[in-house]
């Protein structure tokens, strides 16, 4: 894999120093179960696998390249470089400036753009018409293009599919980033659409084999379908692929569901009109979500998640960590105030909370502590020194480290 040119302060003395010593005992990632820090009076358990993953370092590595190489320039983010608030006030505390927000809502208009001016590609990537526009301008897009190899990946899957015909069904978020370049660059090649869930799969899966009237499918999918779309011609063949950050289950679910559909429709012929693709997860979403289901294996008080509020694969690792444990989604360790009081963040209701009495007053207490793919580890080493402080009688950092060197 890759090494990174990262900026320092983002590197972990902490938690980068046990993934360092995971990846030598665990090369081959056989063992996602977390590794365990037990400073006494408190333990936590640390994800097998949490933080940046090779896209994010990706498109750091050269945002920061494209203000050091461009002094004299101005710069520019088509918008959230990733979905991180600490990573992006950086990044803007450095002159960067974001021409729209990430549902596309403009703050720079087109027109003050100029052939001189850098503009940076985010990891999300981008839609055709937007590069296209941006080329129209004289500006060089693929320069500082940080779209992530895996988003990239699936648009050349779903390219393959629309050569072979296939109407290409994206299981995402039909307002998120990646979704929306995804859509643009599988409706170029072939008809499209995009659905977020099990229960809007089944409603298509109704629509394609008669059961709703073809006309439901323009109410239900208004918004999400490519041009010129006729549900009665394109689900004769199918193929699924995913927002690289989804649920790998859920994905799975809705392939599995739409075989089905083509089964019942087509019986032994189906699988000329069902691809079987791979999933179209990235390693990173997938390592993360696989380790997360080893910290449900453990027995724990609460579980401390710590990312970007409108991460998407953040917001699925707090999903299932909600499956077993009291837990708190935060952005960063200032929002730990006090043992008794945790501001965090309700994703479910898209709102902060305030929560009191969050950490338990008696006996041992156990902490479940991860982060999503686009959260700086130092952020997650910030929050557990920020819960130490209060437990004053357990053992230090160093010391603790010490003696894991000393095990290993």
């Amino acid at each position: 894999m890759k090494k990174f040119d990262i900026p320092e302060y983002y590197k972990s003395s902490i938690t980068g120093r046990i993934k360092e010593s995971r990846k030598i005992l665990d090369p081959r990632k056989k063992d996602f179960s977390p590794s365990v820090l037990d400073f006494g009076p408190v333990k936590f358990y640390i994800a097998r696998h949490f933080g940046f993953c090779y896209g994010v370092e990706n498109a750091i590595e050269i945002s920061y390249k494209a203000l050091e190489e461009n002094p004299d320039k101005r710069v520019f983010l088509l918008s959230q470089m990733i979905h991180n608030q600490e990573v992006n006030n950086d990044l803007q505390q450095r002159g960067i400036r974001f021409i729209m927000d990430t549902d596309g809502t403009q703050f720079i208009p087109w027109e003050e753009l100029n052939p001189d001016d850098i503009v940076i590609v985010p990891a999300f990537g981008t839609t055709l018409e937007i590069e296209q526009k941006l080329e129209g301008m004289g500006i060089e897009v693929q320069r500082y293009n940080t779209t992530c190899p895996f988003v990239e990946k699936v648009w050349k899957r779903s390219a393959k599919l629309g050569e072979e015909n296939h109407t290409i069904i994206i299981h995402g978020k039909h307002n998120h980033e990646e979704t929306r370049a995804t859509f643009s660059h599988s409706a170029s090649g072939a008809p499209s659409v995009i659905i977020k869930d099990i229960h809007e799969a089944e409603q298509l899966g109704r629509i394609i084999k008669g059961d709703l009237p073809v006309g439901e499918f323009y109410k239900i999918f208004d918004g999400k379908y490519s041009k010129g779309f006729d549900p009665g011609l394109h689900f004769d063949k199918v193929g699924v692929v995913n927002q690289t950050t989804m649920l790998a289950t859920e994905t799975q679910e809705i392939a599995d569901y739409l075989k089905q559909v083509m089964i019942d429709l087509h019986g032994d012929d189906h699988r000329d009109h069902f691809a079987d693709t791979r999933d179209t997860l990235c390693y990173a979403t997938n390592d993360n979500q696989d380790a997360t289901y080893g910290l449900l294996e453990k027995e724990a008080d609460l579980a401390v998640v710590v990312g970007g509020y409108n991460s998407s694969n953040t917001s699925h690792i707090v999903e299932l960590c909600e499956r077993k444990f009291p837990t708190y989604f935060i952005n960063a360790a200032r929002e730990i105030v006090s043992p008794d009081e945790i501001h965090h963040f309700d994703y479910r209701n898209k709102k902060k909370v305030v929560s009191t009495q969050w950490l338990p007053k008696e006996g041992i207490t156990n902490i479940v502590l991860t982060s999503g793919a686009s959260c700086p580890d130092t952020l997650v080493d910030e929050v557990m020194l920020e819960i130490l402080k209060y437990y004053p009688d357990a053992l230090s950092v160093e010391e603790l480290l010490h003696q894991m060197d000393i095990a290993n």
